[in-house]
């Protein structure tokens, strides 16, 4: 089947900005808008909310709340009030959340495994209509069809997770090929498990263009937790050698061999483009998404759209 393709609306756009962003990669045609939920940016069902309310087509995924940030009975009203004003229309994302942003805020639980199986289990429950310890939705409140809840997770026992008990997966950026299929073979579900994929975007008629833009948006890419990611591909020990002969973040960028960022990132021409987004479809994801680079947000959206 054909792969989707989302892009994601950028964490730090000025506030002015956003519905006109949104309204633009509905009417460029891209099937999904992704929002994010990282700590001192924007509340991801705040984003959520305005993204379908200002759109009549596009679906909008949530990519990812934190499970330790909200009791799942909160998060349940929330995914369930989206789901039956917006009938369709969602994607409920929610994982671990960045330890370090978790631990900050006091809310990384002892054991994220079972602190994640917990809540996704809680709030799937209330949103079918069922109830956990005397709480429930009221029958007013409980949506005719659920949105799907992805766990946007990495190492192997989350994703197992995420094929147990979750309607899709969420993979952050870079996701190769490689790490898409690798991630597809720890989920092992057994039954229809919708797989989105970030990746950093940059298409431009001179892939030399596109690759520049894009390095500054790679330069955290080698760092601990993005060692799932790249334990998968061909030139991962020549990577792990290269990057720590590199201290500074911006020198790593400027330094990335361009074949390695055309890896990394969805870089270059639309046809080049086309083209690995035809790769990531053959490895199992479902969903690519882009996240846009360079000074303008807007320009950035209108050259990602010429490979739709």
């Amino acid at each position: 089947m054909p792969i989707d393709v989302g892009v994601m609306l950028p964490r730090d756009l000025p506030a002015a900005d956003v519905v006109p962003f949104v309204r633009r990669a509905e009417e460029l045609g891209f099937a999904e808008l992704w929002v994010v939920e990282d700590l001192g940016f924007r509340g991801g069902v705040a984003q959520a909310a305005v993204a379908l309310a200002v759109t009549e087509r596009i679906r909008v995924g949530i990519g990812i709340l934190p499970a330790g940030a909200r009791s799942a009975a909160f998060a349940a009203m929330e995914a369930a009030t989206l789901a039956q004003l917006f009938p369709g229309r969602i994607h409920f994302g929610v994982g671990h959340g960045m330890p370090d942003w978790m631990r900050a805020v006091g809310a990384w639980p002892a054991r994220p495994l079972a602190a994640l199986r917990a809540h996704v289990d809680t709030l799937q429950t209330l949103v079918r209509g069922g109830s956990v310890d005397g709480v429930g939705l009221d029958a007013a409140c409980i949506p005719a069809e659920p949105a799907p809840v992805l766990l946007g997770v990495r190492g192997p026992r989350s994703l197992e997770l995420s094929g147990e008990i979750a309607d899709g997966t969420v993979l952050a950026e870079p996701v190769t090929p490689e790490y898409a299929a690798a991630a597809r073979a720890s989920i092992a579900a057994s039954r229809p498990h919708r797989v989105v994929g970030y990746n950093v975007g940059s298409v431009d008629d001179d892939p030399g263009v596109a690759i520049d833009r894009a390095r500054p948006a790679l330069q955290w890419i080698g760092e601990p937790d993005w060692e799932p990611h790249l334990r998968p591909l061909p030139f991962a020990d020549e990577f792990a050698r290269l990057r720590a002969a590199h201290s500074s973040r911006e020198e790593w960028a400027r330094v990335l061999p361009a074949d390695w960022v055309a890896q990394l990132a969805l870089a270059g021409t639309p046809a080049q483009v086309r083209a690995r987004l035809d790769e990531l479809a053959a490895a199992g994801v479902d969903a690519s998404v882009f996240i846009p680079v360079g000074d303008d947000p807007f320009a950035a959206l209108d050259a990602l759209a010429r490979v739709l």
